[in-house]
């Protein structure tokens, strides 16, 4: 496994097509990274489908109410329209650039929606500077998101087995 610094601030994510660690940026977006860490830690992304995913683009996930297949609200044609019960985010824009393996929130209109569900760029995609926030780069395991089903919807898509905070994974 990739060399984690600070486990307290990275991810390990098990997906159907293998895993993935992220390293987590508490310092660029405070408030995102302790989102995704708590919904973690409530295991809230465990079983969340990978909705929308666009070669050479993004795979997005992270719709706790209608991505989770384990959900009684589990419905794949509203996967992506959904979001946790917590309150959204303020926007926590930067000047990181959305390379290959950033990590980012998928938000609505207004740059204060973001809440739970986010994405991973496959490529460059620096035209979405400063109008998303960025709080993860994918240190390990790249070649796993680019085996992710593509689609808008994904017709049996891939999903997150488990998404843990590595603190709380024995080393």
């Amino acid at each position: 496994m990739a060399e984690i610094k600070d486990r307290e601030n990275a991810l390990i994510m098990e997906t159907t097509q293998g895993q993935v660690v992220i390293e987590l940026f508490p310092d660029l977006a405070p408030g995102h990274v302790g989102r995704i860490k708590e919904l973690a830690r409530e295991g809230a992304y465990d079983g969340v489908v990978f909705h929308r995913v666009i070669d050479g683009f993004m795979a997005q996930t992270g719709d706790v109410k209608f991505g989770k297949t384990d959900s009684k609200d589990f419905n794949p044609g509203r996967a992506g329209m959904g979001g946790s019960d917590k309150p959204d985010l303020k926007a926590e824009f930067s000047n990181t650039n959305h390379g290959r393996g950033t990590c980012s929130m998928a938000r609505a209109q207004n740059p204060n929606s973001a809440n739970s569900q986010f994405f991973i760029c496959f490529e460059d995609a620096s035209f979405l500077n400063r109008q998303y926030t960025v709080w993860g780069q994918v240190i390990e395991g790249m070649e796993n998101v680019d085996k992710i089903k593509r689609g808008e919807p994904v017709q049996n898509p891939d999903k997150i087995v488990s998404l843990k905070v590595a603190a709380d994974v024995a080393a």
